[in-house]
C-alpha cells in the first residue's frame, strides 16, 4: 500500500558526495515508482528487488528534461547515489514507460471472479484479483493494482494485487482522478507550504507604487479560477506623440509571498504549472494565495508588479516602464460582459465604465493591431470547445468557445507586456527564461510543400520559412474546398514551443525575444521572470537569487516537461468526460471532418462536439487500402477511391467508453473518386478493410 496522505515538511535535499559507495546499490539500474508520501515524494524500488526491499527515495525534478515527469506506477532508469546523510537517493536518467508491475484499473465483479480492467485505451491486460482478498472492494471502484504471476497458464490472465481504492468509476470527478493518477501530478501541498501561505499577510503601501486610484479591470472568462492580470488604457497627452497611447498590465506580484528556498517555491517547482480540468483544478499556489491574496479581486487592494508601457499612433512601442505596486480592480468583467458592452449591450456594472475605461481599452487596442498586423504573427485558425457541468458534476453540455475581440485585446496586451519584460532583462543582462518557438525544420515544410503539390498550390521549396508566407498560404485557402486541411496541415508543420534559458526567438509570434510575466499565478516561469525584474531593477530582497540563476537551464527543461504532462493530463480527461457524454448516444448520427489519416484508420472530430474517434480501417471497405502519407489519404488499391485528410464527413456513433474516453465511429458517408490525372500512390502501406455495411454495395467475397 502507498503511503498514507498526511501532513509533514519537505526536506530540503541534503548535499551529495562526489563518488558512489562500492558497498551500496549498483550505480545504475532499472526501477519502479512504488510509493508517492504526503509531500508528494516519489519512491523507486529494483525491478528485482523483493516487496520487502526499502524504497528509496526519487529527487525531485532529477533528470525530467529529457525522460518527462514520472508517475506512480512508472518503470524508470536511474542512478543511485549516497548523501552526505547517508541515505540513498534516486536520480532519475530516464522514463521508460508505465510499469509492467502496476496498473490502474476498474474493479468487475462476476459471480466467479474478480477482475481490474485498465484504464488505458492502449492496455488490454486486465488482471484476475483473489475473491478473499477482494471482499471489501465493489464493482466499478477505481484501483492501483500490482501485476503478479500468470493465473493458470503462460500468456493468460495474470494475478493481481489491489494497492489503494482511488475513487468510483461512476464518481462525475472519475475523469479528472484517472488523469492525475496515470500522469503522475503531483497534487496538494505539505503542511509546510500550506502553513506558509496561511501566514502570508495583506500588502501594504510601504515602497511600492500606488496605483489604486488608476481603473484597472479585470476580464477572463467566465468561469475563471484566479485572475492574475488587469489593464487600462488612457490617450498619451504628450505632444510628441500624437494619436498615442499608453496601456497599464497590471499582474499579481506573486514574488512577495512565494521565496526562494520556501516550500512554497519548491512544490511550485515541482508542479511548473497549474492543471486545470472542467471539474476542478489543481492549482501550482495554495488556494490562500491562488485565490486570495494574488487573485485581483475586485475592490480588494492587492500586490502587483505593472508595467507602463507606450505606443504610436501605428502601434510601435516608444518605451516602457516596470514598477512595483499596489493596485484596486475597478471591475471583474467576463469577455463576453466586456465585449457587449463595446457591442452596445452594457449591463449595471459595464455601462458605468463604457466611457471612461472600456472605449479607451479598444481604442488602444485598434492601435496595437496596427503594429501586430504589421508583425504579421502565425494565424492558424483552432476552435476551441468548453465543456460545461452540472451541479451534480455531470457533463451538461458541450460548446464552442467564442473568439470575441476582447480575447484578441487581453491577448494583445499580455504579448506586449511579455515582450517588455524580455527587453528590459536583456537590457540589464539580467539572466531569464525565455518562451521560444523554433522555426518549422526542413523536413517538416518539405513535407507541406509535397502535400500542396497534390492540390495544385504552389509552394516554392527553395524559400525559408516565415510566418507572412504561412499568413498568406492560409489566407488564399480559407473558406474554399481546401481551406480546413490547409489550416491542418500548416498546423501540423509548426514545432512546439517550450521554455528555455537560451533565447531563438518566438516563431509564432514572429518576435526575437519573448519571455511569460503575466501569470505567475499558474506558471513557474512567470514567477522566474517576476524574480529577474526585481533583481535587475532593484525592487526588493526577493529578487531572483544565485541558485536560481544557476539552475535556470534545468527550471526550463523541467518546466517544459511539466506543462506536457499538464496539456497531456487535461487532453485525457477532456477526452474521458466527452465519452461520457456522448455514452447515452450510441447508434446516433453526426457529422464531422478528418482530422487524421493512419494505416489503421481514420480520426474524425464531430462538429457539435469537438469529439474525436476513429474509424477502424477494416470498417471502411472490401478493398485494401493504401497510406498515402504525402497528400494525407487512404487510397482504395483497386478502384483508387480515397478518404482525405479534412473531408467532412457523416459518421455513426458505435462505442463510447467513459474510462478510457475511447470513441469508435461508423463510416455513413462515399469516398471521394480519384480526380482526373491524378497518380495512384505508391504501394507499401497496404492495409486491409472489409465488406462494407452500407446498403446497394455488395461485400467481396474472399
Amino acid at each position: 500500500m502507498t503511503r498514507p496522505r498526511g501532513g509533514g515538511h519537505r526536506r530540503a535535499p541534503p548535499a551529495r558526495k562526489s563518488r558512489f559507495s562500492s558497498d551500496a546499490l549498483p550505480p545504475v539500474a532499472v526501477a519502479d515508482v512504488v510509493e508517492r508520501d504526503s509531500d508528494g515524494d516519489l519512491f523507486v524500488r529494483l525491478v528485482k528487488a523483493s516487496a520487502a526491499a526499502p524504497a528509496i527515495r526519487l529527487a525531485p525534478g532529477s533528470g525530467e528534461s529529457t525522460a518527462g515527469a514520472p508517475g506512480l506506477g512508472d518503470r524508470v532508469l536511474v542512478r543511485f547515489e549516497i548523501l552526505e546523510t547517508g541515505e540513498r537517493e534516486a536520480r532519475l536518467i530516464k522514463r521508460l514507460g508505465q510499469s509492467a508491475h502496476r496498473i490502474l484499473g476498474v474493479v468487475r465483479k462476476a459471480r466467479r471472479e474478480v477482475r481490474v480492467e485498465p484504464v488505458d485505451r492502449k492496455s488490454r491486460e486486465s488482471l484476475l484479483l483473489n475473491p478473499a482478498e477482494s471482499a471489501d472492494l465493489r464493482d466499478g471502484d477505481l484501483v492501483l493494482a500490482q501485476v503478479g504471476g500468470f493465473a493458470d497458464r503462460p500468456h493468460g490472465p495474470r494475478r493481481g494485487k489491489v494497492l489503494e481504492v482511488v475513487g468510483r468509476e461512476d464518481d462525475p470527478r472519475a475523469a479528472s482522478l484517472v488523469a492525475i493518477h496515470t500522469h503522475g501530478l503531483p497534487t496538494g501541498f505539505s503542511d509546510a507550504a500550506e502553513a506558509e501561505s496561511l501566514g502570508a499577510e495583506a500588502p501594504v503601501l510601504k515602497a511600492r507604487t500606488d496605483l489604486r486610484d488608476l481603473p484597472l479591470i479585470t476580464i477572463d472568462p467566465q468561469d475563471a479560477r484566479d485572475h492574475d492580470d488587469a489593464v487600462f488604457a488612457e490617450p498619451d497627452t504628450d505632444p510628441a506623440n500624437p494619436g498615442g497611447w499608453i496601456a497599464w498590465v497590471a499582474i499579481a506580484d506573486v514574488a512577495a509571498y512565494v521565496r526562494a528556498g520556501t516550500a512554497l517555491d519548491r512544490e511550485a517547482w515541482e508542479k511548473g504549472n497549474s492543471v486545470y480540468f472542467p471539474d476542478r483544478v489543481e492549482p501550482m499556489l495554495p488556494e490562500r494565495l491562488s485565490g486570495g491574496l494574488c487573485s485581483l479581486r475586485q475592490g480588494e487592494a492587492r500586490a502587483c508588479m505593472a508595467v507602463r508601457m507606450v505606443f504610436d499612433a501605428s502601434g510601435r512601442k516608444r518605451s516602457h516602464k516596470f514598477v512595483r505596486g499596489l493596485m484596486r480592480s475597478a471591475a471583474k468583467l467576463s469577455y463576453e460582459q466586456a465585449q457587449a458592452a463595446i457591442d452596445g449591450e452594457a449591463d449595471d456594472q459595464t455601462g458605468p465604465l463604457l466611457e471612461s475605461v472600456l472605449k479607451p481599452l479598444w481604442a488602444a487596442y485598434g492601435v496595437l493591431k496596427l503594429g501586430r498586423d504589421r508583425r504579421s504573427p502565425l494565424d492558424i485558425e483552432s476552435v476551441e470547445r468548453r465543456i460545461q457541468m452540472s451541479p451534480e458534476g455531470a457533463v451538461a453540455a458541450i460548446t464552442p468557445r467564442q473568439s470575441l475581440a476582447a480575447h484578441k485585446l487581453i491577448e494583445e496586451f499580455m504579448i506586449q507586456a511579455n515582450v517588455s519584460a524580455a527587453e528590459t532583462l536583456e537590457q540589464r543582462r539580467t539572466p531569464l527564461i525565455y518562451r521560444v518557438h523554433d522555426t518549422p525544420s526542413a523536413e517538416k515544410v518539405q513535407a507541406l510543400a509535397d502535400f500542396l503539390a497534390t492540390i495544385a498550390m504552389p509552394w516554392n521549396k527553395g524559400e525559408a520559412p516565415r510566418t507572412e508566407r504561412f499568413n498568406r498560404l492560409l489566407e488564399q485557402t480559407r473558406g474554399g474546398a481546401h481551406g480546413e486541411i490547409v489550416n491542418e496541415v500548416v498546423l501540423r508543420t509548426q514545432m512546439q514551443a517550450i521554455y528555455s534559458s537560451e533565447n531563438i526567438g518566438h516563431f509564432g509570434l514572429n518576435l526575437d525575444r519573448y519571455a511569460h510575466f503575466t501569470s505567475p499565478i499558474r506558471r513557474y516561469a512567470d514567477l522566474i521572470v517576476h524574480r529577474a525584474l526585481i533583481r535587475a531593477l532593484g525592487l526588493g530582497d526577493d529578487g531572483l537569487t544565485d541558485l536560481d540563476i544557476s539552475r535556470l537551464k534545468e527550471t526550463a527543461e523541467h518546466i517544459t516537461q511539466a506543462e506536457r504532462r499538464a496539456m497531456a493530463a487535461e487532453r485525457d480527461a477532456i477526452d474521458r468526460y466527452v465519452a461520457s457524454f456522448l455514452q447515452d448516444k450510441v447508434g446516433a448520427t453526426f457529422e464531422g471532418r478528418i482530422t487524421g489519416v493512419t494505416r489503421f484508420g481514420l480520426f474524425v472530430r464531430l462538429t457539435d462536439t469537438g469529439a474525436d474517434g476513429l474509424i477502424p480501417v477494416s470498417t471502411l471497405g472490401d478493398e485494401y487500402f493504401i497510406h498515402d502519407d504525402q497528400r494525407h489519404a487512404l487510397v482504395g488499391e483497386r478502384t483508387g477511391m480515397r478518404w482525405r485528410l479534412g473531408r467532412m464527413v457523416s459518421v455513426k456513433l458505435t462505442e463510447a467508453t467513459p474510462i478510457t474516453g475511447g470513441l469508435l465511429l461508423e463510416m455513413l458517408s462515399e469516398p471521394d473518386a480519384p480526380e482526373k490525372g491524378e497518380a495512384r500512390p505508391r504501394l507499401g502501406l497496404r492495409t486491409k478493410g472489409r465488406p462494407s455495411k452500407r446498403p446497394g454495395k455488395p461485400a467481396r467475397r474472399r
